[in-house]
């Protein structure tokens, strides 16, 4: 299995870019409200049409400006998944599912039913229409929809943004476990950075209508490269700096000198450390060994984030630095110490990042 994506398309605002070629993995594409994602899923559909470029899936040409193919979306072997479900609301859910397979035998089409009812665990709700099923339930019906024609490329645009906390987790696990059977390709838009962590291997990300990275996900989030990168992947904590050796900077905004753990280009402005890997030290000869304050916290169910600043105490809520985000089981253990507290920014932790 093989796409290979190269199209351009005018936008109202920008002009959106995209190259990239996918083979087996799931590809996550992450990027900021606007940025292309969706009408990059919608041109591979054949639903939009870019003004110039290719689309080849497996090779067959479903697009290609300069030699005027351009294939229909009923005939691109595609399934979609919309953010809004788009169940047909007259239809049972047996009727949607099969919608795709109406070239099939009657027998056929109702196996393929019953099989996509079990996998998405929506056996026996086969006559019942989408106004009487759950947003979860919909949702489910709508990959089963997806997935029942046996696509070659499956295409899920924010699949669960609609659906509630418990829910997203519920079937965020079940798509993962159809994936696992999956032996198409699959492009997940996601807004929820962990959500696209989980689900796809591969990661696409999309600033203005532009590639800024593409790469394995491992490597996008430790190594993002520029702070644009480093921002729409979740980063928090970023300063411009000032070199003073191969290895040492000054964070300007932190006001901290620190060791690096890779070296210093002149291409670099900023460096970046993710909340989560902000530590807290015990010794103060460690390296990058910085006292901080606690200016005000926030709280989830599992972590709260602390919002520290460096080498003085806060005057405000809102003079801060830094973002750390910790377990509940270590802000027990922090919160009665006595400040200020040691915070380690670990060089092999840090990223090194240009402007652009």
């Amino acid at each position: 299995m093989r796409l290979l994506v190269d199209i351009q398309k005018q936008l109202p605002n920008y002009r959106l870019e995209v190259t990239f070629e996918l083979a087996g993995e799931t590809l996550g594409i992450l990027g900021s409200s606007g940025s292309g994602k969706s009408m990059t899923l919608r041109c591979i559909a054949g639903i939009e049409t870019p003004t110039t470029g290719t689309i080849v899936l497996n090779h067959q040409i479903l697009y290609d400006s300069r030699r005027g193919i351009n294939l229909p979306s009923r005939d691109r072997r595609i399934g979609y998944v919309f953010q809004n479900y788009a169940l047909f609301p007259h239809l049972t859910v047996a009727q949607n599912i099969a919608y795709g397979l109406r070239g099939q035998s009657k027998q056929a089409a109702h196996r393929q039913v019953i099989e996509q009812l079990e996998r998405v665990k929506l056996s026996g709700m086969g006559d019942r229409y989408p106004h009487q099923l759950s947003g979860g339930q919909q949702q489910r019906v709508a990959l089963a929809r997806a997935l029942a024609t046996e696509p070659d490329g499956l295409l899920l645009d924010e699949p669960f943004s609609a659906l509630d906390t418990h829910l997203r987790s519920e079937l965020e696990k079940q798509l993962i476990k159809s994936l696992s059977n999956y032996k198409g390709l699959t492009l997940f838009v996601s807004h929820n950075l962990e959500e696209a962590y989980r689900v796809c291997q591969k990661l696409l990300v999309l600033d203005r209508g532009k590639v800024v990275a593409a790469g394995d996900k491992h490597h996008i989030f430790d190594h993002p490269g520029t702070l644009t990168v480093a921002q729409l992947t979740g980063c928090k904590n970023y300063s411009r700096i000032q070199p003073i050796a191969a290895q040492k900077i000054h964070a300007l905004d932190w006001n901290c000198t620190l060791q690096t753990g890779e070296s210093v280009s002149s291409a670099h402005t900023h460096v970046g450390i993710r909340a989560h890997q902000i530590c807290f030290a015990e010794q103060p000869n460690q390296p990058n060994t910085v006292p901080a304050w606690v200016a005000w916290t926030s709280e989830t169910p599992y972590r709260m984030t602390l919002y520290l600043k460096l080498g003085e105490p806060p005057t405000h809520l809102d003079d801060y630095h830094l973002q750390a985000e910790v377990y509940k089981e270590k802000w027990e253990d922090l919160k009665d110490q006595p400040m200020p507290w040691l915070i380690d920014l670990n060089p092999q932790r840090l990223m090194l990042l240009t402007q652009s």
